[in-house]
């Protein structure tokens, strides 16, 4: 299979290449030339995780030189679970997503893209920098899966001030090829640095260069699986297809949902829960889609005012019209994510963390607007990454995953940089 740009200026290229490179030459966002269709009985006798993503994925590698390992990537990617849990009202689920190394969704793709990018380099003499903005989470998801690669690099930067305690005492607490620095800025800053950089022939010939922000290819085909394993899981179970609602800003995990449906896998409706950053809730009102400037909220990884992955949407549905009838997006705000923490774990027991907390809140909407079927909302960090919002609200200590406090019990550090392009680019070539 071939990849082509969203903007149609950069010829056709391998699934390798297009994981390499991050971005396309021309700007774009790499996407397949064709979407191939699978069914349910596709997937018969597939039951892990790992199958799952070797089955779903095995169109997508087809012809490509990372065809043959696919499945040692899936097995070495995928050693974590993402189950589906019933919660306390009927009919609802929720998928949680955080039971990897840095206690968020990220660790799926960042594994599955490092897992890919590691084999690639095995004949290449220079190194490869990958560059990285995070808003929370994504930086200690790739830093996590890339430490200790040979032949690779990482940069991180993330809004200095903007992350959670804890999230900032991950994206600082790896060393050797992992250099961390916090921005004097947004979240949006942080990527405007990373796709100029990306887009920089000059500086791509002295530092090769790629991405691992949910831009890159690597992550978004990978974050498809748990889609396909949960709702076929659910398929088999019910005979019912599975409604979903997902936490966003900048789109890469509920796109990958949208193309799991395109393929054929049994979800029902996707629903965008955003926080206060509401330009998908308003274009999906029927307002033109306009990127602004993002706002801090207490679900910080969702700070984000001009998602990046609206391109592959409006790739997927070029029609306005057709695109707003898909689906449906909601805001909520920050007394509402407080409001909805405090009152799940009073009324049913349930620790949430504040993204989570915003899809919960929409599911509830939604229900209380007549929806029916089976729903699941999407759950995309541990709380124990928000204690200092979390704990407050309910009272009590939230218990800290393993794999989390080893992190925070390794010192951190961070460089501080400003939103200053020719700075950053300084800084790629010297690391």
């Amino acid at each position: 299979m071939n990849f082509v740009s969203t903007r149609g200026g950069a010829a056709p290229c391998t699934l390798s290449t297009a994981i390499a490179a991050g971005l396309a030459p021309d700007g774009g966002l790499y996407v397949p030339a064709e979407l191939p269709r699978l069914r349910v009985t596709d997937f018969d006798g597939c039951t892990s995780l790992p199958g799952i993503a070797e089955r779903l994925l095995q169109p997508f590698f087809a012809g490509d030189a990372l065809e043959p390992e696919l499945a040692a990537i899936c097995r070495e990617a995928f050693d974590f679970p993402a189950p589906l849990r019933a919660l306390a009202t009927p009919n609802d689920y929720i998928l949680e997503l955080f039971h990897g190394p840095t206690a968020a969704f990220k660790d799926f793709g960042a594994r599955f893209l490092a897992a890919c990018l590691s084999r690639l380099r095995r004949t290449q003499a220079r190194e490869l920098t990958i560059v990285v903005a995070t808003s929370g989470d994504t930086g200690a998801a790739v830093a996590a899966a890339f430490h200790g690669q040979p032949g690779l690099r990482v940069a991180v930067l993330y809004p200095d001030g903007r992350v959670s305690p804890r999230q900032a005492h991950q994206l600082g607490c790896f060393d050797g090829n992992i250099h961390t620095c916090k921005v004097s800025g947004s979240f949006d800053d942080c990527q405007a640095l990373v796709k100029q950089a990306l887009n920089d022939a000059a500086l791509q010939a002295q530092v090769p260069l790629s991405s691992a922000n949910s831009i890159s290819l690597g992550r978004l085909l990978p974050q498809m699986s748990y889609y396909a394993s949960s709702s076929l899981q659910h398929w088999r179970t019910h005979g019912r297809a599975l409604n979903v609602v997902i936490p966003t800003g900048n789109l890469g995990n509920a796109f990958a949902a949208i193309l799991a449906r395109a393929l054929g896998l049994p979800l029902g409706d996707v629903v965008l829960a955003t926080n206060a950053n509401d330009v998908l809730p308003q274009f999906f009102g029927g307002a033109g889609y306009a990127p602004r400037a993002s706002v801090a909220t207490l679900a910080n990884a969702m700070d984000v005012g001009a998602p990046s992955n609206f391109e592959r949407l409006r790739w997927l549905y070029p029609d306005d019209a057709g695109l707003r009838a898909a689906f449906r997006a909601a805001a909520v705000d920050d007394a509402a994510i407080r409001d909805t923490i405090a009152r799940r774990w009073r009324d049913h027991a349930e620790i949430h963390c504040p993204h989570t907390a915003t899809a919960v809140r929409v599911l509830e909407t939604l229900r209380r607007d007549g929806a029916d079927g089976d729903w699941c909302v999407v759950s995309t960090a541990h709380p124990a990454k928000f204690e200092s919002i979390v704990e407050p609200l309910i009272g009590r200590p939230v218990d800290v995953p393993p794999a989390l406090a080893e992190l925070l019990r390794r010192p951190a550090h961070a460089e501080p940089l400003a939103a200053d392009y020719a700075a950053f680019a300084q800084q790629l070539r010297e690391l």
